[in-house]
């Protein structure tokens, strides 16, 4: 889809470079298919990073040992940084 919308922006902007006439309003609509597959790649690209993140997360609490959840609720109380 992008690289539909990419080739009907060149056709569309050539025109204008070479001084012939503008190709029609179709065109143009064409050319906001580059943007249509970009937003679906990028959405595509999230929705992937959604599901490494659950499945690390999942993995990563399959290999905590259920033995000792006192050590996971116990916190250290943090020191100031001196400057």
């Amino acid at each position: 889809m992008f690289l539909v919308g990419a080739v009907a922006t060149l056709a569309t902007v050539a025109p204008l470079f070479l001084g012939t006439h503008p190709l029609p309003s179709a065109f143009y609509w064409l050319c906001m298919l580059m943007g249509l597959g970009f937003l679906i790649a990028a959405a595509g690209l999230v929705r992937s990073a959604v599901a490494q993140r659950r499945q690390a997360e999942a993995a990563s609490g399959a290999s905590a040992s259920p033995a000792s959840p006192a050590s996971s609720t116990t916190s250290t109380p943090s020191t100031p940084s001196a400057r």
